[in-house]
């Protein structure tokens, strides 16, 4: 759809750039780091935060600003209702109760992944992020498994447009390294993130590709590193997240 530029809204651009600039990494944000990281002049960010902590969806300290969960109100109605996590549910339910893991289904949106829908697990304490979590896509195993189809210059293209974050001692974070990952994950037909994103976390994630074979959803499952090691992962994880996938792929 073509837009003309009098139908453009700046101020709501400006205005969902600064919810956008709140993450996992960053859930409490001053004036002046809010700021810098949506371009805005301090004037103009004091403006949208205060619009927004008026409006109840940020809290403010008297000097960090966070995000309320009213925020979550703006993205229930799409995951509530979108067709993916609808027919990825009873899967993931399926593949959970095997595993006896919390199990997720997530897909790739720019340089990062979206976690859509999981399982719910019988143990009373899951690493496994929520719906709505994203997580940078080169040091996930969900988001290798999904860059694993597509091509080197589709990588390194997401690549230069990611700050890439040494967020472990064992995070993979230059291209080169990265890149054998996803060559990795593409011979292997699964990819590992053990301890890049978080340290005593390990997470597998095998590919789901649609009727036309083209991959934009994968499926995970995360342990804490001390219950399972990578070769049990594999051994016990893969298969039954394989079976899923098959499953899952049979619907989209």
């Amino acid at each position: 759809m073509k837009l003309d530029r009098r139908d453009f809204v700046a101020s709501l651009e400006h205005g969902l750039a600064v919810i956008e600039a709140f993450d996992g990494q960053h859930a409490r944000l001053t004036l002046t780091e809010v700021a810098e990281r949506t371009s805005l002049t301090r004037a103009a960010a004091r403006r949208y935060l205060l619009t927004l902590t008026k409006l109840g969806y940020a809290d403010y300290d008297g000097k960090h600003f966070s995000l309320d969960l009213r925020v979550l109100r703006l993205g229930y109605g799409l995951l509530s209702g979108a067709p993916l996590p609808r027919k990825a549910q009873p899967v993931l339910d399926t593949v959970g109760w095997q595993t006896d893991e919390v199990t997720s289904v997530a897909v790739l949106d720019e340089t990062a992944v979206v976690f859509v829908a999981r399982s719910q697990s019988r143990r009373v304490f899951s690493p496994t992020v929520g719906v709505g979590t994203r997580l940078p896509a080169y040091c996930s195993s969900a988001g290798r498994a999904l860059l694993s189809h597509r091509s080197d210059a589709e990588v390194l293209l997401l690549l230069g447009h990611s700050p890439l974050t040494q967020f472990t001692p064992h995070t993979r974070a230059t291209p080169s390294a990265v890149l054998e990952a996803v060559h990795q994950a593409r011979e292997q037909g699964y990819s590992i993130s053990d301890e890049e994103y978080e340290i005593g976390l390990r997470s597998i994630a095998v590919p789901v590709p649609n009727a036309h074979g083209r991959v934009d959803v994968a499926m995970t499952a995360s342990v804490q590193s001390g219950r399972m090691t990578r070769e049990q992962m594999v051994e016990q994880l893969l298969p039954p997240l394989l079976e899923g996938a098959k499953s899952l792929s049979a619907l989209l």
